[in-house]
């Protein structure tokens, strides 16, 4: 896989800020410092994770924190700057408001796995034994455009129409099973 250039790390982001009605931190060290850690990351795991928390290394468990993360949308509308201030509001790049402290959103499960050493698999015979289905991420459809997403919990806004998250429906599947 081919290393990305920080240009590239910060066109993409201007390119994201500008279609969600957004800006990028205007402290030009902040800035070049989060730019660096998405190069970083992006290199190191292959996407880029936010630099501002750690990640697994697992793509499925990391989906959330994929800049821009989950979290952006309803941090920049609550407090003027995601959490880890990459992504702020004209408020606060014009000077308006002071760059806030955001709080943690993400769930302290998913904060704690990144610390935690990988699951031992269990023994088949324990396997086996399971009666229950694990429930895990979730279909989920834009009821404005169709897009189809699959997660466990539908994103904030459709990247497809803009659309916010109350125009996701999950979509409800029955599994049979034959044995």
């Amino acid at each position: 896989m081919t290393p990305v250039t920080i240009e590239q790390v910060r066109k993409r982001a201007e390119a994201d800020a500008q279609t969600y009605g957004y800006y990028l931190v205007p402290d030009p060290d902040l800035l070049q410092g989060l730019l660096e850690g998405l190069k970083i990351n992006e290199d190191r795991y292959g996407y880029p994770s936010c630099p501002c928390r750690l990640a697994s290394g697992n793509f499925d468990y990391d989906r959330d924190i994929i800049c821009p993360c989950d979290y952006r949308d309803p941090d920049v509308a609550e407090f003027g700057a995601c959490y880890c201030r990459l992504y702020v509001s004209k408020d606060v790049y014009e000077g308006k408001v002071p760059l806030p402290t955001v709080p943690e959103r993400r769930p302290l499960e998913k904060q704690s796995r990144a610390f935690a050493p990988p699951a031992e698999a269990k023994p088949a015979a324990v396997e086996e034994k399971e009666e229950f289905v694990k429930v895990g991420p979730k279909l989920w459809y834009c009821k404005q455009c169709g897009y189809v997403v699959f997660r466990d919990d539908p994103p904030y806004v459709c990247p497809v129409c803009k659309a916010k998250r109350e125009m996701f429906a999950q979509i409800k599947m029955r599994i049979d099973f034959l044995g």
